[in-house]
């Protein structure tokens, strides 16, 4: 609220300009992140509020915009109603989330004919406060799934520079990890790694299936059957039935991908028997491979192209992901 008072303007009026808006608060992907960790540990973001409106009908400013980093494919859901405000696939997607509080009016703006120096102004309007649940899904072209103690670590190191770690127990492979495949044809593809699948890990078994989630996105899986003849390893028919059935239990979708079945092992003897299972118990073509050897691992990778290419005449999308067409409010 303000009066204009100056010499040779006895009648000057009101002339308190209006408050400026609060800040926004933006959730943007950024290439290079790939961990949600920092945002995890601070907790809470707030933007700054807007400037008091001033004499001389001067508007106040505008608070800054405050926005939140994440990587791509960070999935951004409202923690309160469950739904889904934007999936940002893409760097540079972002999703607003929460909207600064509108500048009240000075009381310039309320003066009429019938009162025409108004002692009061507007107060300004609260901004909008929101808890929010970001859910990272890692972006891959092929997702490699598979018993633990498949040869799924040994195949990444083998086919990229990743550097999971390999050892002989069950569960070496507690999170996800990626590798770029580069090809003699010019094309690379980002390979997923993920921990083993085990009988009722859609009820919590082993590790579970938490991290499934960062194959919904991959375009083609890639299935590991292990068909040497260890002892105490689940035969290979028996081992693929479990890995498909803990897919179709976590989602229908996921388990319809394309998928390329794969022997692994080869270099340890007796896997005739356990191929000619597992051709059985897929009913589909099955390639043998050795990680350790080498063998097979040029024709593996030339089936992946093949497979992927055929997938990009019929997907134009080259993350083969769905856009969010959720509308996000404009800006003010």
């Amino acid at each position: 609220m303000s009066f204009r008072r100056e010499k040779f303007a006895p009648h000057g009026g009101p002339d308190g300009g209006d408050g400026g808006r609060g800040g926004h608060v933006f959730i943007q992907a950024k290439a290079g992140l790939n961990t949600l960790l920092d945002i995890s540990q601070r907790g809470s973001y707030a933007a700054p509020h807007g400037g008091h409106g001033e004499g001389g009908k001067r508007h106040g400013r505008n608070g800054r915009d405050v926005v939140i980093r994440v990587p791509p494919g960070t999935v951004v859901r409202d923690a309160e109603r469950g739904h889904v405000l934007r999936d940002l696939v893409r760097p540079n997607d972002q999703v607003l989330v929460a909207r600064g509080g509108a500048g009240g009016r000075g009381n310039k703006a309320f003066a009429t004919a019938t009162n025409q120096a108004p002692t009061f102004a507007e107060e300004a309007q609260p901004g909008e406060e929101r808890t929010i649940r970001l859910e990272l899904k890692l972006i891959a072209d092929v997702g490699i799934l598979g018993m633990p103690n498949a040869g799924k670590s040994t195949l990444l190191s083998r086919l990229s520079r990743a550097r999971p770690k390999i050892a002989d127990y069950p569960f070496t492979t507690t999170e996800p990890y990626l590798g770029i495949v580069a090809t003699g044809s010019f094309r690379r593809f980002v390979l997923a790694d993920l921990p083993g699948l085990i009988a009722g890990a859609h009820q919590g078994t082993g590790l579970g299936d938490r991290f499934l989630r960062h194959i919904e996105r991959t375009r083609l899986l890639l299935h590991l059957v292990d068909v040497s003849a260890l002892a105490g390893m689940a035969r290979p028919a028996e081992a693929y039935r479990i890995v498909r059935g803990e897919l179709r239990q976590y989602s229908e979708t996921l388990a319809a991908k394309p998928e390329l079945v794969v022997a692994t092992k080869a270099d340890l003897g007796g896997w005739e028997a356990g191929l000619a299972e597992l051709r059985q118990a897929c009913g589909k073509d099955v390639l043998l491979i050795s990680a350790v050897t080498g063998l097979g691992l040029r024709e593996l990778v030339s089936m992946v192209v093949d497979s992927l290419e055929e997938l990009d005449a019929r997907e134009p999308s080259p993350l083969g992901v769905e856009e969010v067409t959720t509308p996000e409010p404009g800006h003010p």
